[in-house]
């Protein structure tokens, strides 16, 4: 029995290994992973309750520390940090809708605290609860679904490229009165950076500046961001402009024409350079894109990051919304069906 128990546990890890080595760029990995660590922490209970012995205590410390102390002050300790954050952000970038994400996210947080505290069932009719259980089940698909993507991004930071590659790849972010903005530049440094390291060993890799023109910019990024690279010092015969993308997939889909047309189909190694934030949704369009590219991300400011990862978690719920729009569908109809026989038939 103990084997089987230690076996589930043990099959999640080795298929979230198996899937990452494979492609770490998947939201699969992140829920592999999840169910290994929650598998895990089942079975040092399991151990706890049914294996006498010295080691007894001492399998229990981890579960004990993770949900006794861990996850209740880490969500009031993630609250008061998205607040703080949000002031902060705001003070340093404007009151913009945009800026704000961190600010309405920690409200939700809180909002559902309280009313899971208050339990506001109590104030409405029996019949209503199928209504109520279905809305909870959605809030809880999509708490799920948001910590398997963190899971999945972080994991994704441990990927490193080699330094044998034909091409980079420098995604476009718009420039600023025709000029290469800081985030931009810290895009296209790291490319440079990249560039410089694999040149000692062995030949460089192509830099291809992917953007095209925005309706209120005199040239196109792409334009702007090779003239930056020339004047750091990279030669002009290793930089390729592709000046007609204007978003991140487009970025992907013309630069891989780029390099099919110059190298043959696939024959040839490819990384993306972006911000560190945007690395996981960057390398899920380069794989609709049919690119096999892992990315390198330049540093964002710490105060930025929170609010950037809420608008790279929205993103990739867009990218996934029939899927999203079907089960919380099924979920909520599901639950007003059982609502209307209650009503009719109770």
């Amino acid at each position: 029995m103990v084997y089987f128990i230690a076996s589930i546990p043990l099959f999640f890890f080795i298929l979230f290994l198996i899937n990452y080595l494979r492609d770490p760029r998947k939201l699969i990995n992140g829920l592999l992973f999840n169910s290994f660590l929650i598998t895990f922490i089942l079975f040092c209970i399991f151990f706890y309750i049914y294996i006498d012995g010295p080691y007894q205590y001492i399998v229990l410390v981890f579960p004990f520390f993770l949900l006794v102390v861990l996850i209740p002050f880490g969500v009031l300790a993630l609250i008061a940090g998205l607040f703080y954050n949000a002031k902060v952000l705001r003070q340093k970038e404007g009151k913009r809708f945009r800026n704000s994400l961190t600010l309405i996210m920690a409200i939700g947080i809180l909002t559902l605290i309280i009313i899971n505290l208050v339990n506001p069932t109590q104030f409405f009719p029996e019949y209503l609860q199928p209504l109520f259980s279905g809305a909870g089940l959605v809030v809880f698909y999509v708490f799920l679904h948001m910590f398997n993507f963190l899971t999945a991004y972080g994991l994704n930071q441990w990927k490193r490229p080699k330094r044998n590659q034909d091409f980079i790849i420098v995604l476009g972010s718009g420039l600023i009165n025709d000029r290469v903005p800081p985030l931009l530049a810290s895009r296209i440094d790291k490319a440079i950076a990249f560039y410089n390291e694999q040149k000692k060993v062995v030949a460089p890799p192509k830099i291809i500046f992917s953007g095209g023109q925005g309706p209120d910019e005199g040239l196109p990024e792409a334009e702007a961001m090779q003239n930056y690279a020339v004047e750091k010092g990279i030669p002009i015969e290793d930089t390729i402009q592709e000046n007609k993308s204007v978003n991140t997939y487009e970025n992907m889909v013309f630069s891989k024409k780029i390099m099919d047309e110059r190298n043959g189909e696939g024959a040839y190694r490819s990384i993306f350079a972006t911000n560190n934030f945007h690395l996981f949704r960057a390398g899920m369009y380069a794989r609709k894109a049919g690119l096999d590219s892992q990315g390198i991300g330049s540093k964002t400011a710490f105060y930025y990051w929170p609010n950037a990862m809420v608008r790279e978690y929205i993103a990739v719920v867009v990218m996934g919304r029939r899927r999203h729009f079907m089960i919380v569908s099924c979920v909520m109809g599901f639950s007003l069906l059982l609502t209307l026989v209650a009503y009719f038939f109770t």
